[in-house]
């Protein structure tokens, strides 16, 4: 097996039975605000012309330094497999198809699948709303001679699960920091160092964690940091340490693997690995002193990366620039909907949130009252949660009815952010799921948290219609209500949480033994 390093979360795995590439990142991400670093633009047309080339398609997520969609859309041939992770929606799928992809292969939680002689794969998922559609996902690729888990940044918990497919040579997985938090909060100066050092360390534990369970040959740090080229931006980087950022790279987590006895693989854009089975053989792209200079003279290659850049990221910055809508009018109509749909959540929330939308002629102040579920206006209502966020950018969601704004707007970092107590992850959740299939689920993720037990036994009783059948409201799995979450295919009930399988007819859980679902015809 041969393991290429295409950038940031990106690899392209090759065997003797076929090659997989996985989550190629090129375009600037997030409102051009990340930058795959070390850079990938200048990777060999060899290498380039195999990445296009592969037989199998692997996006880990929808999230915009996975999903590059200009170069999934530009790059590959429509009828290339793509593996899809069993997420509970069926959203990737969609968005894939949307740019003219037509050969899919699904996939089921943890499941192995042949996808060529010599060749399998698992793709294991997570599910919580708190990223992309259903979560996010790690690939097992296992060649018949070695084992390669590409964890990327989905954080699995349950490792004893990626152990079972047998000892891992290679272990990708992400080490630094892939959000907002503490940089854009307002607060003082020695505090946002300290709350950015407190992430740093949880981080890096998170990972440590990680690599001591899946306990594989070699280690290689993956999915991060990104770059910020953007001058407004460009004190995001972690350089010599002193910075408020949450971003190192990798440099520091190969010390932290080494200070444990574990090996870990320095690897840059063309870095290929070579898996043999007594040892690795890594060959970068250029000389070794100049690999080390990236990180040792690490702000002149940001400044000369950047130069480089600039004149494309002047051109994008401009372009941000749609006309005003009547956008109050715009996120009422779209939101007070979505609010109806989520009283359990809004009850988590229980306060106003401040979106002031600032930076233009016409600057708008809005209010959403998760209380009442309302969207209006601001008046001087009381708040405890603000966002301060240009409003060409809001406009620019707003007109794509961009339905996860962690995705497209806020892990960007273009804006400012005040809260008057601690973090409160149903605002977030909120904001990741814009749409009606995506508030249900944050939904009913908030009712399957704070229900007793007693509460969801009765529930369970409820009996619901599902097409041309009368089934059990909830799923004798992990309660899922499957008035959100129930589907007929063919002659299967399919609970999408978790992708639960049960008999049409007779209720036996397919899935599972002694898990039966309570169905019948409607009369």
């Amino acid at each position: 097996m041969r393991a290429t390093s295409i950038g940031h979360a990106g690899i392209l795995i090759e065997t003797d039975a076929g090659s997989i590439v996985c989550d190629p990142w090129f375009h600037p991400a997030f409102f051009a605000s990340w930058f795959p670093f070390p850079r990938n633009d200048q990777l060999s047309d060899d290498l380039r012309t195999r990445i296009e080339q592969a037989d199998f398609l692997y996006i880990s997520h929808l999230h915009g330094d996975h999903h590059d969609e200009p170069f999934l859309r530009d790059h590959f041939r429509r009828d290339i497999p793509i593996l899809l992770p069993g997420y509970p929606t069926r959203e990737q799928q969609r968005t894939l198809k949307a740019l003219g992809f037509t050969e899919f292969i699904r996939t089921e939680h943890t499941a192995p699948l042949q996808i060529a002689p010599g060749l399998t794969v698992a793709i294991h998922i997570e599910t919580s709303i708190t990223d992309g559609p259903g979560g996010d996902s790690a690939l097992v690729v296992d060649d018949g001679t070695s084992i390669l888990v590409n964890q990327n940044d989905c954080r699995t918990h349950d490792l004893a699960e990626l152990r079972k497919h047998g000892p891992v040579d290679l272990h990708w997985l992400q080490f630094s920091g892939a959000i907002w938090y503490p940089m854009v909060y307002e607060m003082p100066d020695d505090e946002m160092h300290r709350r950015c050092a407190d992430k740093i360390e949880a981080q890096f534990a998170r990972a440590l964690r990680y690599v001591e369970n899946v306990d594989a040959r070699f280690v290689v740090p993956s999915a991060g940091p990104p770059a910020f080229l953007d001058p407004e931006l460009f004190g995001l980087n972690m350089i010599d340490g002193t910075e408020a950022s949450i971003f190192p790279d990798q440099t520091e987590f190969l010390a932290r693997l080494d200070a444990i006895a574990r090996h870990g693989v320095m690897n840059i854009p063309g870095t290929t690995i070579d898996v043999e089975p007594d040892r690795i053989a890594v060959t970068h792209p250029i000389p070794e002193a100049d690999v080390a200079r990236i990180f040792t003279e690490k702000r002149a290659y940001l400044q000369q990366y950047q130069s480089d850049w600039m004149p494309w990221l002047e051109r994008e910055k401009a372009s941000w620039n749609p006309e005003n809508s009547d956008l109050l009018a715009t996120l009422k109509a779209w939101w007070e909907p979505l609010l109806d749909l989520c009283p359990q959540l809004r009850t988590q929330v229980d306060a106003n949130v401040l979106i002031r939308c600032i930076d233009a002629d016409e600057p708008l102040n809005v209010i959403i009252d998760f209380p009442k579920g309302e969207v209006r206006e601001y008046e001087d209502d009381p708040f405890e949660f603000r966002f301060d966020i240009g409003r060409p950018l809001v406009e620019a969601v707003a007109a794509q009815r961009a339905v996860d704004w962690s995705n497209s707007l806020l892990l960007s970092a273009r804006f400012t952010a005040w809260r008057s107590g601690e973090f409160n992850e149903y605002v977030y959740n909120f904001l990741k799921s814009l749409s009606r299939e995506r508030i249900r689920r944050a939904e009913d993720e908030v009712v399957r948290k704070f229900a007793s037990a007693e509460e969801l036994a009765a529930e369970a009783e409820d009996d619901i219609r599902v097409g041309d059948y009368i089934v059990q409201r909830r799923c004798p799995h992990r309660n899922a209500d499957l008035t959100a979450f129930g589907e007929i295919d063919g002659d299967e009930f399919v609970c999408t949480l978790h992708g639960w399988r049960f008999d049409l007819e007779t209720g036996e859980c397919l899935t599972a033994v002694d898990r039966p679902l309570r169905i019948r015809r409607a009369d």
